[in-house]
């Protein structure tokens, strides 16, 4: 007879087999892709490519979820690493478990994001999302009253509301700058940002990618506008939905602040994020909660939350091996290849107006539409009461429209019946 000790864990080992050799299936189908030597372009429209990476979410496909945006599902494999990491805690001593155990593997996810991404690691902290990354550097920079902040009457509300609260209560001005819908012309983009910058101006918040509409912005000349004036304004990035969409460098954007959620594009678990602070900014800059003395200079000081969970942090490992494995080159031509689809069916109905650019430079995933002789708000509850599929409706005075984002897992099938049941609304109304 077994032991009861070495039963009870040849049960944890026999519960776990099935996800195991799932995730061995997933990433054993993905090693063989990646030699694929066509180009990426090619291979975005390969269904036979993109079906390991479909099947490696465990997703309810009497559902179409079209709000990735809002954030997306971990691959099967990341969810079960993030349960074992999460009963392991539960298992042993939470406080061995917690503080010496885990923790200390933050320093490998910390270096493999900063290599990725291309940045020193002492620049990355582990944060819970682009809320709490931004917000450290929103509330964290000096200002005096008086002081202007410029920013875009398109960014996030929540980042909105913590300038109004820094303007109800230490007397800053908050400057909300209006970008053309959609905008195509960089030049155009640097230039509104350009004619907000006053004297006062001592800090710039951009969007990478606009949450609205899927807009990619300037990001790199904006900031190298900001450095010839007034001796170098500092530039806070919201790269909330561009980080893993497509492939870029945060040391090759230059700014001085990038936070971003890791749990839309790199399908990391719910509760996980990073900031970076470029090396000469992090003593200056003050963290949401304090740390102890002597961590001034150190990236870690924005990491000091108290007691939570370790295993979503350690669970963004897995989430950056599969997508490296699939690779940032496809990952970004299939995502467009994706939006080109719906895009294109919509616009041969002609009564599609779209909000988000056609230009690939400008747009990845995200593509935002206004459908003559339909209410946006109503559209996206027929669409979820009568079809399931589910959609965000941006009700902004400049850019009101369905919002649309597949990711990597979305089928064709499932695009195109989101195509039918626009033409069928369009044809016959949503009663």
């Amino acid at each position: 007879m077994l032991h009861r000790r070495a039963f009870l864990a040849s049960a944890a080992v026999a519960a776990c087999a099935p996800a195991l050799l799932a995730k061995g299936r997933t990433l054993d189908a993905l090693r063989e892709r990646a030699g694929d030597a066509r180009d990426a372009e090619s291979l975005a429209s390969d269904e036979d490519f993109w079906l390991p990476v479909q099947q490696a979410f465990m997703q309810d496909r009497s559902i179409i979820n079209l709000n990735n945006g809002g954030t997306s599902p971990c691959p099967t494999h990341v969810h079960e690493a993030l349960k074992l990491r999460l009963d392991e805690a539960n298992r042993l001593p939470p406080p061995y478990a917690l503080w010496q155990l885990q923790h200390p593997q933050y320093e490998v996810v910390r270096r493999r994001l900063a290599r990725h991404w291309g940045v020193d690691p002492e620049e990355l902290a582990l944060t819970r999302n682009s809320s709490e990354s931004l917000m450290i550097c929103q509330l964290g920079i000096d200002l005096k009253p008086g002081d202007e902040i410029v920013t875009s009457t398109q960014d996030y509300p929540r980042m909105l509301a913590a300038f109004r609260q820094r303007e109800a209560r230490e007397g800053v001005k908050l400057v909300q700058v209006k970008l053309p819908v959609p905008c195509e012309d960089d030049a155009q983009a640097v230039r509104r940002f350009e004619e907000a910058i006053t004297p006062r101006t001592r800090l710039i918040l951009v969007s990478h990618v606009i949450n609205l509409t899927g807009q990619i912005l300037p990001v790199k000349q904006i900031v190298a506008m900001a450095r010839t004036r007034n001796g170098g304004v500092p530039v806070i990035v919201d790269g909330a939905h561009a980080l893993a969409q497509f492939r870029f460098s945060i040391a090759d954007l230059g700014c001085d602040y990038y936070g971003v959620s890791l749990h839309k594009w790199l399908h990391a678990p719910v509760g996980t994020g990073l900031l970076y602070v470029r090396r000469d900014k992090v003593a200056t800059l003050w963290p949401l909660t304090p740390a102890p003395p002597g961590r001034e200079s150190d990236i870690r000081k924005f990491e000091e939350i108290g007691t939570h969970p370790e295993a979503n942090i350690l669970c963004v490992a897995e989430a950056l091996t599969f997508h490296q494995l699939i690779g940032d080159h496809r990952k970004e031509a299939r995502l467009r290849f994706l939006r080109e689809r719906w895009t294109s069916r919509l616009a041969a109905t002609g009564r599609a107006t779209f909000n988000t650019p056609a230009s690939p430079r400008h747009a990845c995933a995200i593509g935002n539409v206004r459908l003559e002789g339909l209410d946006t708000a109503r559209l996206q509850g027929w669409l979820w009461d009568k079809h399931r599929i589910l959609t965000v409706a941006i009700l902004h005075e400049e850019c009101t429209g369905l919002r649309v984002s597949p990711s990597i897992y979305t089928t064709i099938d499932e695009l195109d019946r989101f195509g039918d049941a626009i033409e069928h609304a369009l044809a016959h109304g949503i009663g």
